[in-house]
This record gives C-alpha cells, sequence and structure tokens, in this order.
C-alpha cells in the first residue's frame, strides 16, 4: 500500500514538473528556436541586424490579429505565432527604435475601425459572418504610414523581407526616384492579340513598393537631375537626343539598369498587314561601344544543359525548349551582392554580352549559360514549332556565353563632338556604374511569377529569382545593400534535381533516336526514289518486288525503333519510380526502424545498468 502510495505520488511530481517545466520554458525561451534548414530560412539575416541597427528614428508596429475569431482555425494560428514572434525579434534587435502593438480587432469595435481606416484587408469567415483581420501598419515619428494588408498563408518565404521592407519604407523619409524608360508595357495596356486590357506588370509592382517611380517619355533629351538611377528596357529605335542624354547621364554618375533583347517575346507589337514581321529586337550599339561591351547582334543562346521544360500541342506534352533556360546557382556569379544569394533565374531567347578588345572598363559577368551551349540566329524563333527542333540542331560549342554583365571604371562619352544643337557635354568619367541584361522577357510575369487574386487584392507568387534580381540590382545602384540578404534567402520549395536529370537523360536518348529514325527514313526515300527513276514513265506507277522489298524492310525499322522508344520512355518513368520508392522506403520504412533499434538499445542499456547496481558487491 504504501509503495503504491509512494508511485502514485511521484507520479503527480512527475506531472506537476513537467507541466511548470513546459510552462517556464515557453516563457524563458519563447523566441529560442534551432534552425537546421539549408538557408536559414528561419533566422534573421544580416541585412535585417544592418537594417534595425541603423533605424534613427523610433517607428510604431500595430500587428492587427483576429485572435477570437480564428480559434477554430489552427494552420493560421500557428502562422500567427509566427509572425508575432518574429515582430518580436525585430523588436529585440531593435535596441528600443520598435515599438510593437499586438491588437485583436473584435467584431464592431473600435479596433475594428482601426483596421479598416488603416486599409487592412479584412476577409469575411464562414462562421458568423466575422471579419478576419490578419495584417500590420507601421508608423514613423513624422507620421507617414505603411501596411501590409494581409498576411498570406503562402508566402512565409516572403516574411522576413516583407516586414523589412516595411521597416525601411517608413525610416527613409525620401525613397531613391528610379526613372523607368521602357518599350514595353510595363504598366499594363491593351493587349491586341488577346483582345483585353493588362494589368501592369509585377515587377513594375515589386518596385514601386520600394522606390518612387517616374516614367520618361521616349524622346526624353534630359534625364532630370533629381533621378539617380535609371531603370532602361527594350529600347528600341532610341532618337539621338534620347542616347545623348544617356550617355551624360551615366558620365555624370548616373546608374543605369538596362535590359536589351535580340529576339524579345514580350514585344507583341503588331505591324500592319503585308508588312513584315515587327522587328523584336533593341540594342545601344553606339553607347555600349564607348562602354566596352556589345550584345552580338541577331544571336540568341541556346543551352541543352539549362533548357527549360515546356508544354507543346494540345496535350501540353513536356518537352525542353533550348531557347528558354533555368540558370541554376552555378551559373550565377557567387561574388557580386545582386547574384549571390539567388538560387535560379529564367530567361527566354537571351542574348550574348562581350567585352570589346582593348576596354578600359571592367567587364564583370553576373550570368552565363553552361558549356553545352551555342548561338542560334534570332529569326530562327520568329518560325520556331517545336523546341524540339532546336535540340536536334544544338551542336555545343564548349563556350559559356554571358548573358548579364556588370560595367564600371572609366569611359569616354559616345558623341565627342555633341549633338546637333547641343554643345558638346562631358567627355570621360572616372568611373561608370552600369548593369546590362540581354533579356527582356524575364521581367514579364510568365517567367518567374503566378499572380492569385485574393479578394481583389493581387498577390504574387515567384517561383523564380527573377524580381530578386531586378530588384536586388536597383537596390545596389541606389546604394541599398540591406534588403537584398533578405529578399533572395531563397524559397521553401525544392527542385528535385535528381529527377530533372533523369528526364534530361531519357530526352537525349528519345531524341538522339529520333534522329537515326529521321536518317533511316530520308535514306529510304531517297532509295524509292531513284527506284521510281528507272521505271517508265508512261506506264501506271507500280511498285516493283524490290521497292516493297524496301517498303516493307522500312516497316519493319521503323516499327523497331517505335519499340525502342517505347522502352526509352519506360525507362524513364522506371528510373523514377523506383527513386519515389527508395524515398518512400526510407522515410516510412528505414526512419522508424532506426529510431525503434535506438529506443531499444537505450531500454537495454538501462537495464543492465540497474541491473549492475542490483548485484551485492
Amino acid at each position: 500500500m504504501r509503495r503504491l502510495m509512494y508511485s502514485s505520488v511521484g507520479l503527480v511530481l512527475i506531472a506537476v514538473a513537467f507541466v511548470g517545466f513546459n510552462v517556464l520554458s515557453n516563457g524563458l525561451f519563447k523566441n529560442t528556436q534551432l534552425d537546421f534548414t539549408e538557408q536559414k530560412l528561419y533566422t534573421l539575416s544580416s541585412g535585417t541586424k544592418q537594417l534595425l541597427s541603423e533605424l534613427q528614428e523610433p517607428i510604431s508596429l500595430q500587428y492587427f490579429y483576429s485572435n477570437k475569431a480564428t480559434r477554430d482555425v489552427p494552420m493560421l494560428r500557428n502562422y500567427a505565432q509566427r509572425v508575432e514572434e518574429l515582430l518580436d525579434a525585430y523588436v529585440r534587435m531593435a535596441d528600443g527604435k520598435l515599438r510593437l502593438e499586438v491588437i485583436d480587432p473584435e467584431a464592431f469595435s473600435e479596433d475594428e475601425d482601426r483596421a479598416a481606416a488603416l486599409g487592412l484587408q479584412a476577409v469575411p469567415l464562414e462562421q458568423d459572418g466575422a471579419q478576419l483581420y490578419f495584417g500590420l501598419a507601421a508608423k514613423n515619428a513624422q507620421g507617414d504610414q505603411q501596411i501590409i494588408p494581409f498576411f498570406a498563408l503562402d508566402q512565409e518565404e516572403l516574411l522576413e523581407y516583407e516586414l523589412s521592407r516595411l521597416i525601411s519604407s517608413v525610416a527613409q523619409t525620401e525613397r531613391p526616384v528610379i526613372g523607368v524608360l521602357s518599350g514595353l508595357p510595363l504598366n499594363g495596356g491593351f493587349d491586341m492579340q488577346a483582345g483585353q486590357p493588362q494589368p501592369a506588370w509585377t515587377i513594375l509592382e515589386e518596385v514601386r513598393q520600394q522606390f518612387a517611380i517616374e516614367s520618361l517619355k521616349d524622346d526624353v533629351d534630359l534625364i532630370p537631375e533629381h533621378i539617380r538611377t535609371l531603370l532602361l528596357v527594350h529600347p528600341k529605335h532610341l532618337s539621338e537626343a534620347t542616347s545623348y542624354a544617356i550617355d551624360q547621364f551615366v558620365l555624370g554618375g548616373g546608374k543605369l539598369l538596362v535590359f536589351v533583347d535580340p529576339y524579345s517575346e514580350a514585344d507583341t507589337r503588331m505591324g500592319m498587314p503585308g508588312e513584315l514581321a515587327v522587328d523584336k529586337a533593341s540594342d545601344l550599339p553606339e553607347l555600349f561601344k564607348a562602354w566596352g561591351v556589345r550584345m552580338l547582334p541577331d544571336q540568341v543562346v541556346g543551352d541543352g544543359a539549362y533548357a527549360m521544360s515546356v508544354g507543346v500541342g494540345a496535350q501540353q506534352r513536356a518537352v525542353r525548349h533550348p531557347g528558354w533556360l533555368a540558370l541554376p546557382k552555378k551559373a550565377l556569379d557567387s561574388s557580386d551582392v545582386i547574384t549571390a544569394q539567388l538560387n535560379d533565374i529564367t530567361l527566354a531567347t537571351a542574348g550574348i554580352l562581350q567585352p570589346l578588345e582593348n576596354a578600359k572598363t571592367q567587364f564583370t559577368p553576373l550570368l552565363h549559360s553552361s558549356e553545352y551551349a551555342m548561338p542560334f540566329s534570332a529569326q530562327r524563333f520568329a518560325m520556331l514549332q517545336n523546341p524540339e527542333e532546336l535540340l536536334a540542331e544544338l551542336e555545343p560549342t564548349g563556350e559559356r556565353y554571358v548573358l548579364a554583365a556588370r560595367i564600371s571604371g572609366p569611359a569616354t562619352t559616345a558623341f565627342a563632338d555633341g549633338i546637333e544643337g547641343r554643345e558638346p557635354g562631358l567627355q570621360s568619367a572616372e568611373n561608370i556604374n552600369v548593369i546590362v541584361v540581354a533579356d527582356t522577357d524575364m521581367l514579364s510575369d510568365r517567367m518567374w511569377v503566378q499572380v492569385q487574386d485574393f479578394f481583389g487584392q493581387r498577390l504574387p507568387q515567384p517561383w523564380a529569382d527573377n524580381g530578386s534580381f531586378a530588384i536586388n540590382a536597383l537596390d545596389n545602384l541606389s546604394g541599398s545593400d540591406a534588403l537584398i540578404g533578405i529578399r533572395s534567402r531563397g524559397n521553401f520549395n525544392r527542385p528535385f534535381t535528381v529527377v530533372d536529370n533523369l528526364q534530361r537523360s531519357a530526352q537525349e536518348r528519345f531524341l538522339q533516336k529520333e534522329r537515326e529514325l529521321q536518317g533511316r527514313l530520308a535514306a529510304t526515300e531517297e532509295k524509292l526514289f531513284a527506284l521510281q527513276q528507272a521505271t517508265d514513265p508512261e506506264q501506271d506507277l507500280q511498285l516493283t518486288d524490290e521497292q516493297q522489298a524496301t517498303v516493307q524492310q522500312f516497316l519493319a525499322e521503323k516499327l523497331q525503333l517505335r519499340k525502342e522508344l517505347r522502352e526509352v520512355r519506360y525507362q524513364l518513368n522506371a528510373d523514377i519510380e523506383s527513386l519515389g520508392t527508395k524515398l518512400k522506403f526510407f522515410n516510412i520504412g528505414v526512419m522508424p526502424i532506426l529510431l525503434t533499434f535506438m529506443l531499444v538499445m537505450l531500454s537495454l542499456s538501462r537495464r543492465i545498468r540497474r541491473m549492475q547496481v542490483a548485484e551485492p558487491l
């Protein structure tokens, strides 16, 4: 009886100690966590720490979260806790420069009115018509405000960047001004081919969140002095006055990010009936020459290693497009702040950049192809029906072609004598700062982001780092590097690189068999033609025994090759299924077995120790 009582008391004490430990640890270690993710997605980045350490004036944060209304939504509550924990970490790191207020805007309360007045997004819940608020407002000492209308659940990989961007935007009394001169409809417009209006490109909306944008006219002859960074996209047929204005802007210390293209698929401008195909190329040959760089005219990079998979035909059969490139991390310059923390960038029909001989400027590649690449004529893509045709034509040169580069160092003007009506201006500069990208399609939404409508609000979901690349470049050119490391931390989705390699290998074998089939077909047709020439043209065309034998031979070869092609396809699926089976076995079988074995060994070890203690000396 006494032994039972002691056991009961012991169990009660253990339960009390367990509950007490959890309560104490939850209070003391609420924001303590171990981050074992490869890219440290749950750890404050150095960019955030730098941003918070540079705050000059206090900033107040109002975190609105409908806590009581979401008691039955565990997924949302977990994410809300993650947001609050991250905000607490910001407050601690800011050393008194951030003040956080957590508000539960209950229905028909003054707090709900405050949330609505700030412009936060209200999402209706199913029960009782309640409104869910889950957003953040920031205010500086001057009363300037910025908000995050709603924290979307599927945007967690961008959470730290959104918080830091919000704080940075209210911390800056004046945002940097970006001049935008574009030959593409970045601001949206009416798509003649689709017959419907198009919204502004997501990249422009992303830039607008961080910078003040000033659109420039196509015939601008002077870049305003308050613009220190110029975004130039698809400069087609610029006037001499506009080219001269850009020349003087760069020599005068202005920073330039320019996107040119040998074949811009985003340029959907249609010509008049009866005209030849509209020129889709853009270039700055005179200015580039003065800056020590050139883009090879009418040349598009085709790459067998970085070719993207695209859908072809009514059934959207997946094929690899060597003109559309998915650049992995190793194709990006790891030493430049713009690309160091990016993981993948996609381009379409990109051009080739080269430094000029005897150039005084420094040419630093930022993006490049693999060695399994070669140049194609840009006009080849105007008539392209099936990307597999390019794979058949691809003959790698072994050279890695530069697709984007940073140009810096001393440069001279492209207009030594000035222009008509203008006196000669600046003749040289000790250092220019220009970033050139030989592709404009990478800025279009279809190449890097999927935009979803969330109760009237457009929510971008990036699946590539194109947007981060462009804004990183503008950050860097504008003199702000703090947000670069935050934005480029990567995402939670990991590519299936092994599966991709299996598919690429099988497709290469498929194309090789296809080329063999086409070669045999051509040889057979040539033989049939020779046999037909030997027959009497005045007689009805009839197949001879020899022709019939040849046809039968061809049909037999064709059936055999089709069987081999099916074997290649089957092997592809078999390899992928085998990989999946191994992973399932490891996750479902091996890990539980391993843990069970460890527990059994631990139990045996404890039992042995107890037996040793119980043995008499």
